[in-house]
């Protein structure tokens, strides 16, 4: 008989063991420091030396384009930094930055097992949950600062994504009210919110002016998903796929990559069922640019690709009405409204069950009417703080920040 033990089980089993073999490393931390004590005649002995200045943890490869601007710019001042992927074919293993050390450190518990160890000044992730599930704060990092891989709602993570960070950077004002909201709700001590830009996205639009061609070719439709209960292929199955490919157009359908996991039995029937053919195909490249480059029209749901592709590329989308359930996510503590969804309808049209077959002319709408070229304007000043600063302005605040940590500790010591 097999053994059943539920996700919830197994994270809070892990991170007992996890406790526990923190408990013993530190006791034996100790026993070596008194040792060293008594050995040294009394005199104070360096204990940090192996301490990282700064670490970037990142839980999969496909984060290394929002890293990659932050890490050309520490590069370019001679920073060091060790690069940490859950991922062992992660571009990072391989960049190009002399500075830039990466390390495959693991999958899943294995990876968070060393993190929980780390020792380090800085930890700069992307990755929610710190201190809620398996990644557990380690006692010998300084300082952990969280930044966004999209340029919207910070309250769209699963429930304490970012609650236990000492630093948010981020791209908008009413991130950093739903932040403080957040914080005012669950009684906790007020972060660190610097509002730097968005550092991929203004690599986007870098790579776009370096390559503006756009190449003859039929009217193409990308349809871009999340991921869950409230995503468009849980939602609608088949059905969109159906109706796209029976509207003529090109089709490009391109799932979230978690939806490879956490929904591989979906997946897979939808690929049986629309196998690839001359007016379809589905996309799993790592880096997005040049599908969303190709494609003249998104259809996606609460998926952040909705702003890289309206705001960078600046081209209209079509947002299906999924009925979000809010439940699972931070943005249910909050009464205000998400601002994904404020800016939806400014920068495209909602598509429901009953305008499915109208499908043809609200894609041929959305090309054409002023009102969204203007709302994505709008948009765009509001989530996307100081454009093609982003790099720079998170390099400042990181160097600055350990200087300031570093400085501190010495002034402790003496």
């Amino acid at each position: 008989m097999r053994l059943y033990i539920d996700p919830g089980t197994g994270s809070m089993l892990f991170a007992i063991l996890i406790g526990i073999i923190g408990a013993l490393n530190y006791l034996l931390k100790g026993w070596i420091i008194k040792l060293r004590f008594v050995t040294s005649g009394g005199k104070k002995t360096v204990t940090d030396t192996e301490k990282i200045p700064f670490v970037i943890f990142s839980d999969d490869k496909r984060y290394w384009s929002v890293f990659e601007p932050v890490c050309r710019e520490l590069d370019k001042r001679g920073v060091d930094v060790v690069y940490m992927s859950a991922s062992d074919d992660d571009p990072a293993l391989t960049n190009p930055y002399q500075h830039i050390k990466g390390e495959f450190i693991g999958k899943g518990n294995k990876a968070f097992s060393k993190l929980n160890f780390l020792n380090a000044v800085i930890l700069l992730s992307t990755t929610p949950g710190l201190d809620v599930y398996q990644w557990k704060r380690s006692k010998d990092v300084d300082f952990y600062v969280h930044m966004l891989h999209a340029s919207n709602t910070v309250t769209g993570y699963r429930m304490f994504g970012i609650d236990y960070y000492d630093t948010i950077l981020l791209s908008g004002d009413y991130q950093i009210n739903d932040v403080r909201a957040l914080e005012q709700k669950r009684n906790l001590p007020a972060k660190e919110l610097v509002k730097i830009g968005v550092p991929y996205m203004d690599e986007m639009v870098r790579r776009l002016q370096a390559d503006s061609t756009v190449f003859p070719h039929d009217t193409t439709v990308l349809l871009a998903p999340s991921w869950g209960e409230s995503a468009i292929l849980k939602k609608f199955g088949g059905k969109i796929i159906r109706v796209l490919l029976e509207s003529g157009y090109h089709v490009i359908v391109r799932p979230h990559p978690q939806s490879f996991t956490s929904e591989k039995d979906l997946i897979d029937s939808l690929m049986n069922e629309f196998p690839v053919s001359e007016q379809l195909e589905w996309n799993r490249d790592n880096d997005n640019f040049n599908v969303l480059k190709r494609s003249d029209i998104l259809i996606s749901d609460f998926s952040g690709v909705i702003f890289d592709f309206s705001l960078v590329y600046d081209k209209p989308v079509i947002y299906a009405d999924t009925e979000f359930d809010k439940s699972p996510y931070d943005s249910w503590w909050l009464d205000t409204p998400l601002w994904n969804f404020t800016a939806l309808p400014r920068i495209g049209e909602k598509l429901t069950l009953d305008n499915f077959d109208s499908l043809k002319e609200i894609i041929n709408n959305c090309l054409t009417d002023q009102k969204y070229a203007d709302g994505r304007k709008e948009a765009r000043s509001e989530t996307w703080a100081y454009p093609g600063e982003a790099a720079t302005r998170a390099a400042d605040y990181l160097i600055n920040k350990y200087q300031m940590l570093t400085a501190n500790k010495e002034e402790g010591k003496e």
